[in-house]
Formats: structure tokens, C-alpha cells, sequence
């Protein structure tokens, strides 16, 4: 089941700047970066607050590191702005994945792909989802607690 808003991706030409401006004029804290060479970015996750099921949301800014990534194709065609949406399961993302295919919404990939902190991500097709290009989220498994 799809349980929260993840995230939402904005695509960005300086990430270290950006994240300066949401620390500096909203308080949000920089709680993850990484470069994610599949999907060609530069990432900095921003923790917005704690979902009631266990996850939480953030702004996912994106920086491109190479010219065929599709953030910076986005980047030229649209300038920066929010890129995409993502949403949170509880569930195993291939199944939310399976479930909304069958209801006729395009999946992007065929099986799921790391994404930000060791989750699982697939996408669904912008021109299924009113012009919205969505992203469901499986996060990682949180070690146990001793």
C-alpha cells in the first residue's frame, strides 16, 4: 500500500548551493548525499519530517554529472524546477508496481532499481499520470535495534 509522499525530486544545476538555500531559508537539514552513476546524478536528500509509518519525506535535489542523464536533459529543456513526485509503500515495490500496471498505467522499468539510500524505485509514465512523472519507493530495510 502506498503509505506517504516520499519525496519530491527537484532538479537543480548546483546542488551545493540549493541545499545551502533549503537549509538557510527553510531549517532543512541535510541528512543523505551520494552520486548515483546509473541514474547519471548528484544527490542531496533533505528530511522534511517523520510519515506515521516509519518512513519520512523529503526534497531529493538533483545534480547532473553528465549530459545524457535524464536530470540534465530536464535541465535543458525545462530549466530547474520540481522534476518528479514519489510516493512510499510499506509493501514490496514490484507489487505496487504490478498492482498499477494492471490498472493501466505504464512502468517504466522492468524490476525495480537502487535508488537514494538503498531503496528500490521504479517509475511510472508522466502521460498516465496527468503529465506527473511519478516514482514509487520501497525504502531500505532499517537494521534491527539491539
Amino acid at each position: 500500500m502506498l503509505t506517504r509522499i516520499d519525496h519530491i525530486g527537484i532538479a537543480c544545476r548546483d546542488l551545493d548551493a540549493t541545499v545551502e538555500f533549503y537549509r538557510r531559508t527553510y531549517g532543512f537539514t541535510d541528512v543523505h548525499t551520494e552520486v548515483n552513476e546509473e541514474q547519471g546524478v548528484r544527490e542531496a536528500m533533505l528530511k522534511i519530517n517523520d510519515a506515521g509509518d516509519g518512513g519520512a519525506t523529503y526534497l531529493q535535489l538533483l545534480e547532473p554529472i553528465r549530459d545524457d542523464s535524464p536530470i540534465a536533459k530536464f535541465l535543458a529543456k525545462n530549466g530547474e524546477g520540481v522534476h518528479h513526485i514519489a510516493f512510499g509503500t510499506d509493501g514490496d515495490v514490484q507489487e505496487e508496481a504490478d498492482g498499477i500496471a494492471a490498472k493501466g498505467v505504464r512502468v517504466l522499468y522492468d524490476r525495480p532499481r537502487r535508488g537514494s539510500m538503498g531503496s528500490r524505485i521504479t517509475f511510472l509514465h508522466p502521460k498516465d499520470c496527468g503529465g506527473v512523472l511519478t516514482e514509487l519507493v520501497q525504502a531500505a530495510a532499517k537494521p534491527a535495534e539491539h
